[in-house]
């Protein structure tokens, strides 16, 4: 369900949120990045120049299925780091709930917030192999990422803007279950999914290009 917007500080341009939780969103018309306030809407700055084409068939309203739950494509952060990038695709699943598509180099997974009681308060110290443990599940550190924000497109939960280096700490546990902490803020977020098949997800609305069937 949409709910009223505002215009756009910098052109005008109308700007709706498209659901209750919605906090920042990006001008379809200026890529001014926008974040909601009590009253109005605050521009924080401006879609970098960077290609969000790339080599990935997803797009904003791009929509699909996991877990026998619908779902449509909200927005999407673009990290880098020293050996490549990745997209985090920000879902709303036709239940209210919500969740993140991981697009790495055509590896994809799915994954949902949890409360991160237990994990480490900082990163410091974690090494890969180390063993770590999340609702009764043994989990493994396969990699640790230092990235950093590159861009941002559609509508996110949250005020993604003027961020730092972020560290990220990926696990891996037993068949295709995976995990990662996320130390861009004072507390760590812990999200838990799994690894799936890009034709698992049944998408449709797929941005179409050379090279991608």
């Amino acid at each position: 369900m949409s709910h009223p917007g505002s215009n756009c500080p910098q052109c005008g341009a109308k700007v709706e949120f498209r659901w209750s939780g919605a906090v920042q969103a990006v001008c379809e018309f200026c890529g001014s990045i926008l974040v909601r306030t009590d009253i109005d809407l605050k521009k924080v700055g401006v879609v970098a120049d960077v290609a969000l084409e790339d080599a990935s068939p997803i797009q904003i309203n791009s929509e699909g299925v996991f877990d026998k739950k619908a779902f449509v494509v909200m927005g999407r952060i673009i990290y880098e780091y020293d050996q490549g990038g990745w997209s985090e695709w920000y879902l709303m699943f036709n239940d209210g709930s919500s969740g993140w598509l991981s697009d790495a180099q055509l590896e994809w997974a799915v994954t949902t917030q949890f409360d991160s009681k237990g994990a480490p308060n900082t990163s410091h110290g974690i090494k890969p192999g180390q063993k770590l443990k999340f609702g009764n599940v043994d989990y493994e550190v396969t990699s640790i990422t230092n990235a950093n924000y590159k861009g941002v497109e559609g509508q996110l939960p949250f005020q993604y803007w003027g961020k730092d280096r972020i560290k990220f700490v990926d696990l891996r546990s037993y068949g295709r279950s995976f995990a990662t902490l996320d130390y861009s803020e004072p507390q760590p977020l812990l999200y838990i999914g799994r690894f799936v098949d890009f034709d698992e997800l049944r998408m449709t609305n797929l941005r179409q290009f050379e090279g991608w069937t």
